[in-house]
This record gives structure tokens, sequence and C-alpha cells, in this order.
């Protein structure tokens, strides 16, 4: 198994670019670990939101079908005998029934659609903090590999990279 020397340098040699891009590359890991975490925590806002709305247009669903089921029986009632006032009685009873059922469905369908546009948000907001993520860690091996090539053209790419990343991520606050 091949040896990893480190050579340490002392005195003139001493790289204190290499010093500075080391501290760098540092502060764009932590602003990396800080987009990531709120990326990871906004697409799980957005599951539990879309989670929500498919829980509420279940409900506006169920409430349409017993919408429906009570006009049905407003049909058979109507077919067969509606003149007895048992009939009476029972249209009417339907009719109340049916003007509760289309005002929770038509509550349950707004709240889904409020829903349904919150989730939207969230995974737009997700979407940029992504971007960022992504940029951040181009920024961060851009700026390491000046570590391999000695070249200060990867640092200042990287640079640029991970001020793109944070800029981006910031933005999804704002969309």
């Amino acid at each position: 198994m091949a040896e990893l020397e480190l050579h340490h340098e002392h005195g003139e040699n001493h790289d204190d670019f290499g010093r500075t891009i080391g501290i760098a590359a540092s502060v764009i890991a932590v602003f990396l670990a800080i987009v990531t975490i709120i990326s990871h925590r906004a697409h799980t806002d957005a599951v539990l939101m879309k989670a929500d709305a498919n829980d509420k247009w279940s409900f506006y669903q169920s409430k349409r079908i017993k919408f429906h089921s009570l006009e049905l029986g407003e049909d058979l009632v109507k077919v067969l005998g509606p003149n007895s006032p048992e009939a009476q009685k029972m249209l009417e009873k339907y009719a109340a029934e049916k003007a509760r059922y289309a005002h929770d469905s038509d509550t349950a369908q707004e709240s889904a659609k409020d829903q349904d546009k919150e989730a939207a948000q969230v995974e737009r907001q997700a979407l940029r903090f992504d971007f960022g993520e992504g940029l951040l860690e181009i920024g961060l091996v851009l700026t390491s590999l000046y570590f391999i090539s000695k070249s200060k053209l990867f640092p200042v790419m990287g640079g640029i990279a991970a001020i793109l990343g944070i800029a981006i991520a910031a933005s999804g606050y704002f969309s």
C-alpha cells in the first residue's frame, strides 16, 4: 500500500493563499450544510402539504358522493310516489341534506385548492434551494481543486459559483 507523505511548508515557501482558500472552502461548506438542511426541510414540508391536500380532496369527493346519492334518492322518490306526505317529507329532508353537502363540498374544495397552491409555493422554494445547494457543491469542489493544481482560476470560479448558489438559495425565501 502506498504511503501518503504530508509536507509541511515553513518559512519563505509558506502558502498564505492556500490557507485563505482553505478557509474559504470551509465557509462554503458551512453555507452548503445550511442550504442542504433548508432544502430538505422544504421538501418535507411540500410532501406533508401535498398529503394534506390529498386528504382534503378525498373529503371533497366523499361529500360529492353523498350529494349525488341524495339526488338519486330524490329521483327515486319522485318516480315512485311524490304525492304522499311521507314522500314530501323525504324530499324536504333530502333538499336540506343536499344543501349541507353542497356547502361542505364547496368549502372542502376551496380548502384543497388553497393547500395545493401553498404546496406548489413550497415546491418552488425547494427547487431554488436545490439549485443553490448544487452551485455551492460545485463551488466547494472548484475551490478545493486549488490544492491539487495550485491554479488560482479554480478558487475564483468556485467563489463565483458559491456566491451564485447563496443568492439563488436566498431567493427561495422571496419566490
